[in-house]
């Protein structure tokens, strides 16, 4: 498959502007060494799947069966924040049952269109610098509730992603 014939997608969580604020001051109250790449505001969210190249033209299909998962309302809260091995900064999000179902019913989606699925158990986070070693997470976190009930199919664009639909009740 080329590039013409694919997109690179994911599936996230993706703030509302209440939320955004609240990721951008978590994010800023770290002390980043000079090495460490802060995400953008606009592409700070929680990555529920990692897609990567997918048909371009079973897209629309995609999108019709994800839009029919269920999402159950869920409030997110940090649960604290770290350095991933390989220098990525993130701020862990509670693992409640709610998001961990949503996580296995895209999962359930994904498999049935040959998505290759994350071997590795589910760690929900939001990636917060790049390239991270030696910075420190804050003495104390700013505090983060986080309501969604609902997720985002996103296109990754060479560094911009795109919110190609957004699924669930209530979805803002």
């Amino acid at each position: 498959m080329n590039d013409r014939d694919s997109v690179r997608l994911f599936t996230a969580l993706w703030p509302d502007p209440a939320a955004r604020a609240q990721l951008v001051a978590l994010r800023d109250a770290w002390s980043w060494s000079p090495a460490a790449r802060p995400v953008a505001d606009a592409k700070l969210h929680a990555t529920l799947h990692f897609i990567g190249a997918f048909p371009r033209d079973s897209l629309p299909d995609l999108g019709a069966v994800l839009a029919t998962v269920p999402v159950e309302p869920m409030r997110l809260r940090t649960s604290g924040s770290e350095v991933f091995r390989g220098g990525i900064a993130v701020a862990l999000l509670d693992a409640e049952p709610s998001l961990l179902a949503l996580h296995a019913r895209v999962g359930e989606v994904l498999a049935g269109f040959g998505v290759a699925l994350e071997g590795r158990p589910y760690r929900p986070h939001v990636t917060l610098a790049r390239q991270a070693g030696g910075s420190r997470s804050p003495a104390r976190s700013p505090a983060l509730a986080w309501h969604a009930d609902g997720f985002a199919l996103v296109r990754s664009l060479g560094g911009s992603y795109e919110v190609l639909a957004t699924l669930g009740a209530g979805f803002t």
